[in-house]
């Protein structure tokens, strides 16, 4: 414990290190507290409706990627997700569009053109969800909780336009994160929305679990709490596996006050068990959401039966048809991310081979089988943590929205940020010959 003390103390020794976390601290408690203001014209104290909409089911998972915005009809009610949704559009629209395909190719300049088409795609999106959100807020608010008026023109544009800044605020505060904090700042602005309803939820499990509601008293709170920390190493596994392939440089010969001959070098390609990351996820849980939204088209049993298996996220047919998207989605977000022709190409021009494969194409098919290998456990763990909420709240009897912290997206999300954000500082660390966060908190003597 000693050791990591001193390894923090030295993460404040390195100027701009610290002045990259405190800026990245101060950004996030800006969105934090943009997320409690309400929007004008509406009655903060006449929320209770909209609250109770988010306490369970799809609309618990809308609020706690918002950061609990939603639920406050706030200004940053709509979050950073519709800038997600418009970069995962926009990555999609890359596969069949060839000017995009370009731009990526582009280097620098390229990912500043797509950056671009992608903020304005975000209002874009922003501009339709807003006047749905506000549409909502009249189904669930008594009508004295707007203060002007709901069909007033000054409040529907006054509102629109507040959301639609406050998306494109909260985009820049990402970026801003991004370019001069420490970590990826959308990653880590959807995290401490996440890690905001994380205190609430556990409580309120606590008070459950210790009154007369619910058995088990301490001692199941003791088994959760085990639990838990069993998914997060189990999580933190799918995030870091890889597979390791071999790869062989040629010997070469080095001139100087006498030549030498160099052996070949051999290292290894990383292929992650989950290259894709969350997005499957992201990508099914957006496919789930779409009954839910269509709800009022029809209003026969049978449409609202459907309607209701699909806005239950601990029911079996949800959860079932949740893991077989994520398969699939893994499989689809794997293959155009993961270029294996490009792969092989690079590692070909670089004098490098793979024993026993050779260079070119049968390299690329080799890299594609390991991927295809590789990837179809992986997908089936990755669905395993998303539905592993539904099959603890069914085994344990878990309350509330503590559940849905036993896996999914929120816990992978926190998960995947945390490491990330840890290997930049031990990078830092590192450049200055300091050991990293996890290990000894020495310093190391600089290499002539």
């Amino acid at each position: 414990m000693k050791k990591f003390i001193d390894s923090f103390i030295n993460v404040w020794k390195i100027e701009e290190l610290k002045n990259r976390i405190l800026l990245t601290l101060g950004l996030l408690l800006v969105y934090r507290f943009g997320a409690q203001v309400t929007l004008p014209g509406i009655d903060a104290t006449k929320l209770g409706n909209l609250s109770n909409q988010t306490e369970e089911g799809i609309g618990w998972l809308i609020n706690v990627f918002t950061g609990g915005a939603f639920s406050q009809a706030s200004v940053f009610a709509l979050g950073i997700m519709p800038y997600i949704s418009a970069s995962i559009v926009v990555q999609l629209m890359g596969i069949a569009i060839p000017y995009l395909q370009k731009l990526q190719k582009d280097g620098e300049s390229g990912r500043r053109k797509i950056n671009q088409i992608t903020r304005w795609l975000t209002i874009a999106i922003t501009l339709v969800q807003g006047p749905g959100y506000i549409y909502n807020l009249y189904r669930t608010l008594p009508g004295d909780a707007f203060l002007l008026g709901f069909s007033s023109f000054s409040f529907l544009f006054s509102s629109v336009l507040i959301l639609v800044t406050g998306t494109i605020f909260a985009m820049w505060l990402g970026e801003k994160i991004t370019d001069k904090g420490i970590g990826n700042g959308i990653s880590l602005l959807i995290m401490v929305g996440i890690i905001a309803r994380l205190p609430q939820s556990f409580m309120q499990e606590i008070a459950s679990r210790t009154s007369q509601e619910v058995s088990g008293g301490v001692m199941m709170i003791v088994i959760e709490i085990i639990l838990w920390l069993l998914v997060i190493i189990a999580c933190v596994l799918l995030v870091m596996a890889v597979r390791r392939i071999p790869v062989q440089y040629a010997r070469r010969t080095v001139a100087g006050d006498f030549e030498k001959d160099m052996m070949g070098n051999r290292q290894f390609i990383p292929l992650k068990l989950n290259a894709s990351g969350v997005m499957p996820i992201i990508f099914a849980q957006a496919i789930m959401f779409i009954p839910a939204a269509l709800s009022g088209i029809s209003n026969s049993e049978s449409a609202q039966s459907i309607v209701a298996m699909f806005n239950d996220p601990f029911g079996l047919v949800y959860n079932i048809v949740f893991g077989l998207l994520i398969v699939i989605f893994t499989y689809f977000y794997t293959a155009i991310t993961v270029p294996t022709n490009k792969m092989a190409d690079d590692l070909k021009r670089s004098g490098g081979f793979i024993p026993g494969i050779k260079p070119g194409v049968e390299t690329s098919d080799y890299l594609d089988k390991i991927m295809s290998l590789i990837t179809f456990p992986g997908s089936l763990f990755l669905a395993l943590i998303a539905v592993l909420p539904a099959i603890v709240v069914s085994l344990l009897n878990v309350q509330g929205a503590w559940g849905y912290f036993y896996g999914g997206t929120s816990l992978l999300i926190m998960v995947g940020v945390a490491i990330d954000t840890i290997q930049q500082i031990n990078s830092y660390l590192l450049n200055r010959h300091y050991d990293g966060l996890m290990k000894s908190g020495k310093n190391r003597k600089a290499v002539a």
